[in-house]
């Protein structure tokens, strides 16, 4: 017999007689990860290596560490174990034949501990703590560090929260807080329950920690993996069961898919043009989620698995809260992630930009057209390469020569004025090398310190440098902050790069890949906190990018560079109301899309005209793109040399397309008031401004199901037309506890909780309204 292999894990000594029990020289059998012994008389069940660590013996060593640390109490049963097996030979060799029986199983400290309202849980190099963070929620947090890190990312400062009721027992301890609570066994692993006792949240983990556990497996699979990576940190995965494959889960940002549902779905947890990830999921199960992690990574969302990647961290950091609605879930998400500010006046109407007015005179005949046909206009932009150079942050006066009488009169029209700011700084510009010299850049990894090459070879300024913030703010303020310029268009907010490689570039705050999603944050952060340290106090700036929490720092994201098709079209419905969900109730789209389309082509035509109707229902109205043909550049130094996309104004399409138009632009102004108090309602209580007709109806199942229909506030119904050559469309009116449905153009009404067929012409997009909200 070969002692090394002789792993017990538990025994039943007897003197049996079995015809098939073997001999003491019966060989031993290794078994893939396991050793098993068999003996006369004696049945003995193996160890599994991969439990807490391996054992190597066969070569004549001691314990060596594969995956995972062998726990100190593990290294003395197993030791037990052996001596046992030899106890056993000496025994049988001398003729005892009967035995007393042994306890091998490894003894277990308590492992839990309460400080304060927090609940501990520590094993080995792990620290798990649970606690309160505002009602009915929790944050859980979990680290192998020295110490657990103490930046709360998207999190505020916890709420008053009144004192959780935290239970240790031997083998388990539990922390209830309101209608939630936590429970972890004795082996770390994790469920969270609501008031009436339903399972929101499992761990996933298959191994053998705990063989009483029903899910006790040999697949090794941890809840929370931790791989160590060179430098210190760890690449984390966090898995959880998926309880429900009916579950449907909503938010996490904007994606540039036709899902509303994103239950079955893998998402980037990274930004790119287009693409902003705000890790907040909302489940029709119950409960919201915040993935409180800044850090390149990978969510997935399966109907075997939900798991969560950060491919560079040093904890796992998630908000968990319990609601009974889609609005009691979000709100409490606002609640500890920060509300936006209130809207101005300007935001409420409609927004006039284009790819690129190229001189003063240009924007200024603009503006005065839209005066002279009486079409309401609340904002006018002055988009990118109005600059000498990139990281010049002011006019090229050459084509912009007195910007500020230009701002007078656009003031005398009660227009706004919008500038557009890019984060990238060209070598060339005369603030490159001083910023370089005080660290106010972001830093490559490898290679040439080059980000972008649009236009000259840019790096971009890095906002998470508090001193960078406050140098880039202070170029802004001097350049048009003061100059009555209130607004900004914060361009590039990912931020872009020439090559999305996430890990090679560096920040103040650490790597790209493990702090990166934080970028818009801070770059939304420069300037709400230099306007508002400026006395600015109703303000909103213009993003193409948000993560968790931007949306306290008046972001009002917009879906990015996006094609001008039937299909970006439809994707940008699905996008806007599931920003809504992940808290940022701020957000707006290019009307008829960004790259492409020739205002006299009449197909485009169309889809310009159905974009533009389901504008007046968005957040804020904002018409913009690159036309074609494009113009040719006006010079070949500065901004002059950038090309600028042909006619984008709404007299450009011709005389039906401007009727509709004019039309609708009325429409938003009809509704001045009423947007203004949803604005509030975002303000005051974090919800969005578009809404899925489930956060209004959340006991009519069949509007958990309705994708292409949304609620503009809790009056509107809109029934966007995503197809072209659509004539009539069928739509679901949601059921109403009373009063009826109400065509919002025409006095026919309908009872809820049924379909119905509409008319859609050209000029009409169909919209019900709610009897007496």
């Amino acid at each position: 017999m070969d002692r090394s292999d002789c792993f017990v894990q538990s025994h039943s000594f007897n003197n049996s007689s079995h015809p098939r029990s073997p001999t003491m020289d019966s060989p031993v059998h290794a078994l893939g990860t396991c050793s098993t012994l068999s003996i006369d008389g004696i049945i003995s069940t193996s160890i599994h290596p991969t439990m807490r660590g391996n054992v190597d013996l066969a070569r004549g060593g001691g314990f060596s560490d594969v995956g995972s640390p062998i726990e100190g109490h593990y290294v003395d049963f197993i030791m037990r174990s052996l001596r046992l097996c030899m106890q056993v030979h000496s025994r049988r060799q001398k003729g005892i034949t009967h035995y007393q029986s042994f306890d091998t199983t490894p003894p277990l400290t308590n492992m839990f501990s309460q400080q304060d309202n927090r609940l501990i849980f520590t094993y080995d190099a792990e620290k798990l703590w649970i606690e309160p963070w505002g009602p009915n929620a929790l944050r859980v947090r979990s680290t192998k560090m020295a110490e657990m890190p103490s930046t709360d990312w998207a999190l505020l400062s916890p709420p008053d929260t009144p004192k959780p009721d935290v239970s240790i027992q031997d083998d388990s301890a539990t922390l209830v807080n309101g209608d939630i609570k936590a429970h972890v066994t004795k082996r770390g692993k994790i469920t969270v329950y609501n008031g009436a006792g339903k399972l929101l949240l499992e761990e996933y983990s298959r191994n053998r920690r705990d063989l009483l556990d029903p899910k006790c497996s040999s697949l090794e699979v941890e809840a929370r993996e931790f791989k160590p990576l060179i430098g210190g940190d760890y690449h984390l995965t966090a898995r959880f069961e998926s309880l429900d494959p009916n579950e449907k889960i909503y938010g996490m940002g904007q994606y540039q898919q036709p899902y509303l549902d994103l239950k079955g779905t893998q998402l980037e947890l990274a930004h790119r043009n287009s693409q902003a990830s705000v890790p907040f999921a909302v489940s029709s199960h119950g409960y919201g989620l915040l993935w409180n992690n800044p850090s390149v990574g990978t969510a997935i969302l399966g109907k075997n698995i939900t798991s969560f990647e950060a491919r560079s961290t040093k904890a796992l950091d998630y908000w968990l809260v319990a609601g009974s609605t889609p609005s009691q879930i979000v709100e409490a998400y606002a609640n500890v992630t920060g509300k936006v500010p209130m809207m101005p006046e300007y935001g409420l109407g409609f927004w006039q930009c284009k790819l690129r007015y190229q001189t003063q005179d240009e924007l200024l005949t603009v503006a005065r057209e839209y005066k002279r046909r009486n079409l309401p206009i609340d904002l006018i932009v002055i988009d990118f390469f109005h600059w000498p150079l990139q990281g010049d942050w002011k006019f090229d006066t050459t084509y912009w020569p007195d910007p500020d009488a230009m701002i007078r009169e656009l003031r005398s029209l009660n227009i706004e004025l919008m500038v557009s700011i890019w984060p990238t700084v060209d070598r060339r510009s005369s603030n490159y090398q001083e910023m370089l010299e005080q660290g106010h850049l972001i830093r490559t990894e490898r290679g040439v310190r080059i980000a972008m090459t649009f236009m000259g070879n840019t790096v971009h300024f890095d906002p998470t440098n508090p001193a960078s913030r406050k140098y880039v703010w202070s170029k802004a303020q001097q350049n048009y902050f003061e100059k009555g310029i209130k607004t900004f268009w914060l361009d590039e907010a990912e931020p872009e790069y020439r090559v999305y490689d996430f890990d090679n570039y560096r920040y103040h705050l650490g790597p790209n890949i493990a702090v990166g999603n934080i970028y818009p944050l801070t770059y939304a952060q420069t300037f709400f906190e230099g306007q508002s340290l400026a006395g600015q106090s109703q303000i909103v700036n213009l993003l193409r990018c948000a993560w968790a929490g931007s949306q306290k720092y008046g972001a009002l994201v917009w879906s990015g560079d996006i094609a001008s098709s039937w299909s970006s079209f439809r994707n940008q419905l699905s996008a806007g109301l599931n920003m809504g969900l992940a808290g940022i109730p701020w957000w707006t789209t290019d009307i008829g899309g960004f790259h492409g389309g020739d205002p006299n082509d009449p197909a485009f035509r169309e889809l310009f005209v159905r974009w533009f109707q389901w504008g007046a229902f968005c957040p804020v109205m904002r018409l913009h793109g690159d036309r074609e043909p494009r113009q040719r550049p006006m010079g070949e130094k500065g901004g002059a040399a950038c090309a600028s996309g042909a006619d984008n104004e709404v007299w450009s399409y011709g005389d039906e397309v401007y009727a509709i138009c004019e039309k609708y632009m009325n429409i938003r102004e009809t509704l001045r008031e009423y947007t203004r108090s949803l604005m509030k309602e975002a303000h005051e209580k974090g919800a969005p401004v578009m809404r899925t007709l489930f956060y209004e109806f959340p006991s009519d199942s069949e509007c958990w199901r309705v994708e292409t229909q949304y609620m503009y506030g809790a009056k509107f119904l809109c029934c966007p037309v995503l197809q072209k050559g659509v004539k009539d469309i069928e739509v679901y009116l949601p059921k109403l506890d009373e009063g009826k449905w109400k065509a919002f153009q025409g006095d026919e009404v309908w009872d809820g909780g049924k379909r119905i067929t509409v008319e859609c012409p050209f000029d009409t997009m169909p919209i019900f309204e709610r009897a007496g909200a």
